[in-house]
C-alpha cells in the first residue's frame, strides 16, 4: 500500500517523466479497482497504476505474458504497451496497457446468451494450452480445491444464505470428492467474473485483469459457465468448449459456488460501507449461485 493518492495530475505527471509523448492525450478515471486503478488515456490506451497490492507481482507477470498469449486470443485483452516503473514522484509500478471496449459485466448485463457462451468457450478453448514450464504458479488460483476449503467456509459463514445453505455445501462437497485434474497444467485466467470481463451489443466483448493469471487447472475458468453467463446457457457453454469430462464440470460448479459466494460477501461489505465493499455485487452474486444450483 502507499499512502500517495493517485490523481490525475499525479498519473499525468508519471508520463511526463517516464513517457512524454503520451502525456497530452486526454486523461480520465476508471470506476472500480482495487488492487490496481485504472486511468483511461486517449481513445486506446489505460494506465493501470499499483495501488493496493502489496507487490509488483502481478503487473509484472501481466507484462512478461499478456503480449505472448494475446495474439492466439479471440477477444480482446489489455496488452502492454510501454512500463512505467517507480520512481521519486511514485514508488510504485504502473504499465501503459491497451483499451479494451466495452462496459463491465458488473454494471451491464448479457442480453444475447448462446452467443455469450459460444465466445468464451472460444476464448477457453484458445486460452487453455498447455503452460511453459516457466509459466506462474499461484498459491491462490488454479490450484486443487482442498486449498479452497478454508475460503469456502469462510464465505459460506459470513453470507446469510438461509435455508440454501446445505445445498451449497453439498455441490462444494461434490466438486471436492471429483477426480482432480490429470492433465498438464494449462493457462487459467483465473479470476473470471462479472468485473472482469466486458461486454458490447449484449455480448462478450473483451477479458481484462489477468493479474491471476497462472498455469493449473482449467475447471477454475469453467466456473465462468455460471458466474459469468445468463441463465440457461451454461449446457451450451460446455457443449461448445467441448473439452471438459464430468469431472471438470463438478469442480468447476464447485468454484463457481466459492466465486458467488464471494461475490454477495463484497456485496453485503458494501451495503456495511466495509473497505473494498461493492454493494452492486450482491444481487449479482446471488443470480449466480442460484444459477449454480440449478446444474447445467
Amino acid at each position: 500500500m502507499t499512502d500517495t493518492e493517485i490523481t490525475a495530475d499525479l498519473v499525468r505527471g508519471l508520463l511526463q517523466e517516464q513517457h512524454p509523448d503520451l502525456a497530452g492525450l486526454a486523461l480520465r478515471e476508471v470506476p472500480g479497482g482495487w488492487g490496481n486503478q485504472m486511468w483511461r488515456l486517449g481513445n486506446e490506451l489505460a494506465v493501470r497504476i499499483q495501488r493496493m497490492d502489496p507487490t509488483p507481482e502481478l503487473q509484472l507477470k501481466e507484462r512478461q505474458w499478456l503480449p505472448v498469449l494475446a495474439p492466439r486470443l479471440p477477444l480482446p485483452v489489455p496488452t502492454p504497451v510501454r512500463f512505467g516503473e517507480p520512481s521519486e514522484r511514485y514508488p510504485k509500478h504502473w504499465t501503459v496497457m491497451t483499451w479494451v471496449p466495452g462496459e463491465p459485466l458488473d454494471h451491464s448485463s448479457i442480453s444475447r446468451g448462446t452467443h455469450a457462451a459460444d465466445r468464451l468457450a472460444g476464448f477457453l478453448r484458445a486460452l487453455h494450452e498447455e503452460a511453459p514450464a516457466q509459466a506462474p504458479i499461484s498459491p491462490s488460483f488454479g490450484t486443487h480445491l482442498k486449498t479452497c476449503t478454508d475460503g469456502f467456509d469462510h464465505y459460506l459463514g459470513a453470507v446469510a444464505l438461509g435455508s440454501i445453505a446445505d445445498d451449497v455445501r453439498a455441490v462444494w462437497g461434490d466438486a471436492l470428492a471429483a477426480p482432480v485434474w490429470q492433465g498438464p497444467p494449462v493457462w487459467v485466467h483465473g479470476d473470471l467474473h462479472p468485473a472482469n470481463v466486458v461486454v458490447s451489443d449484449g455480448t462478450l466483448a473483451g477479458i481484462v485483469d489477468f493479474g491471476a493469471l497462472c498455469a493449473g487447472d482449467p475447471a477454475w475458468d469453467l466456473a465462468a459457465a455460471w458466474v459469468l453467463l445468463p441463465d440457461g446457457t451454461a449446457s451450451r457453454f460446455f457443449d461448445a468448449y467441448a473439452q471438459a469430462d464430468r469431472a471438470a464440470i463438478r469442480r468447476a460448479r464447485g468454484l463457481a459456488a466459492l466465486k458467488s459466494l464471494f461475490l454477495m460477501l463484497m456485496g453485503q461489505n458494501g451495503d456495511r460501507n466495509l473497505p473494498g465493499g461493492k454493494s452492486h455485487w450482491g444481487p449479482v452474486g446471488r443470480a449466480a449461485l442460484d444459477r449454480v444450483l440449478n446444474g447445467i
